[in-house]
């Protein structure tokens, strides 16, 4: 079963072993928080991959808010 995890990214178990993708594509979304991670700017995610949207960036930075927002805190080292 497809669950819909905002109205651009979805959860498949046939497609990528249910990680979260772009609807529409294997792109997944842990792939374009990494990219965003190591310095990749946005302009340069779409050139690597055409069928991604901008909105599909901003979807996929905004599904990780919301991951974060809704987990219990996370003891970081200072």
């Amino acid at each position: 079963m497809t669950r819909k995890l905002n109205d651009r990214i979805v959860a498949d178990p046939e497609i990528c072993h249910g990680e979260p993708c772009i609807k529409g594509t294997r792109i997944m979304v842990s792939v374009i928080l990494d990219n965003l991670a190591d310095g990749v700017s946005k302009e340069a995610l779409l050139s690597d991959y055409p069928d991604l949207a901008e909105e599909d960036v901003f979807a996929a930075v905004a599904y990780a808010a919301d991951l974060v927002k809704s987990e219990e805190e996370i003891q970081v080292e200072a």
